[in-house]
């Protein structure tokens, strides 16, 4: 939610504020368009990949705090972005990089931002401000810049606080595509017929996603956020992916009804963030919202299945209330039995969810993350080997929904 104006120019005030619902203000110098923008204060502990952070569109109605200190050294180019735009609200960092020093680089950060309207913010102790989103938990906050930053704090605050809350926004809506594509695996350095087609739904899906999917030999129809049971048998999918995206869970009633004709039509099914909190509403488990979330390249994830600890990349404020242990029966009990696969090792919150009767599951975090660790790349390798022994079976692609369950 922003209003923000085109650079400013050489001898104008260049004074903003970062105003945090609970009243603080942290006094810096504008980064980016100036003006106002209002959102969710979250912080991410990424050393790298900030262009990555910027398009991804789960970012939607955020403030971003960078924990690392130095940002934009390496400028922004066409090839690394996740989405075709940023997404995010506002931008806080420490020490902005003067100039861009990489050999990829086609412009700079400052000039990105400017170019998009993303309103920023430089010169704040971002150390301390993340402590204090860590103490208190996400809050609502305002960047104001240029003009807007000589208006008295008193009513900056008050605009802070008239903002809406993160809980209860539905924002997959506002981030999808328009309409559907394909991606093809020939574009993608396979060779020879696609081994499968899958059917995913676009709630804030990265670049990366279609990509890795394409390049394992699967044929990738996406479709907007908005698309039904009934558009998802039209591309005769052996398989359906519901990707990441923004908001709260709580407000995905259409998808979790998509999802669960999905999952009575027996299709395999594999989701990654928004769509695992999905996947945890259609069996039947409530969702919450976390204190200050998980956003980084850096979270420790324990695999139930191998006894490993993977290193993960991480962009969530909600979670799926399941509980870690033993399998259990699904509160939708026509889903049979499920487990929660993967758990944090730093707060225990549920990463990921797996039926043990049906060919589904999912996970929280991002394998598919750039830049990021690869530690989980082969849940692609799994979905892909559901689909290809669904084939080899004779099964129907978008078969007609079944009361009867089918071995995952």
């Amino acid at each position: 939610m922003s209003t923000p104006t085109p650079g400013t120019a050489a001898g104008t005030d260049d004074r903003a504020l970062l105003v945090l619902e609970d009243g603080s203000v942290h006094r810096g110098r504008a980064y980016g368009a100036r003006g106002t923008t209002l959102g969710e204060a979250v912080f991410t502990t990424g050393m790298t990949g900030y262009q990555e952070t910027l398009t991804d569109p789960s970012y939607a109605r955020q403030i971003v705090v960078q924990t690392a200190p130095h940002i934009g050294n390496t400028g922004v180019n066409d090839e690394d972005r996740e989405s075709r735009a940023m997404w995010v609200a506002g931008y806080v960092v420490r020490d902005a990089a003067r100039r861009p020093s990489n050999w990829r680089a086609e412009r700079s950060l400052d000039e990105e931002l400017t170019a998009q309207g993303i309103v920023g913010i430089q010169g704040v102790d971002t150390r301390a401000i993340t402590r204090l989103l860590r103490s208190s938990g996400a809050m609502r906050a305002g960047i104001f810049s240029g003009a807007d930053a000589q208006r008295p704090e008193a009513e900056l605050l008050a605009e802070v606080r008239a903002a809406p809350a993160m809980e209860g926004a539905c924002l997959a809506e506002t981030v999808t595509a328009e309409s559907g594509y394909v991606v093809e695996p020939a574009d993608h350095g396979w060779e020879g017929e696609p081994i499968a087609t899958v059917a995913a739904l676009d709630l804030g899906i990265k670049a990366a996603t279609p990509r890795h999917l394409a390049a394992r030999g699967i044929r990738v129809h996406v479709l907007p956020a908005t698309a039904g049971f009934a558009e998802i048998q039209a591309v005769e999918p052996d398989g359906v992916f519901l990707s990441n995206g923004p908001g709260d869970p709580a407000t995905a009633d259409a998808q979790v009804e998509t999802l669960r004709r999905v999952l009575d039509a027996e299709l395999p099914y594999f989701g990654i963030c928004f769509g695992n909190q999905i996947f945890g509403r259609a069996l039947g488990f409530g969702t919450y919202k976390l204190p200050f979330g998980h956003r980084g390249p850096n979270q420790p994830v324990m695999d139930k299945a191998t006894g490993r600890v993977e290193i993960t990349s991480q962009n969530h404020g909600f979670a799926v209330d399941a509980p870690i242990g033993e399998v259990v029966q699904a509160p939708e009990a026509r889903y049979g039995r499920v487990e929660v696969s993967h758990w944090s090792l730093n707060d225990d919150v549920v990463e990921g969810l797996r039926l043990v009767d049906r060919p589904a599951f999912s996970v929280q975090f991002h394998p598919e993350a750039a830049a990021g660790p690869h530690d989980s790349l082969g849940l692609f390798d799994r979905f892909a080997a559901m689909l290809a022994e669904r084939r080899s079976a004779g099964a129907p692609a978008a078969a007609t929904p079944s009361a009867t369950p089918e071995g995952a």
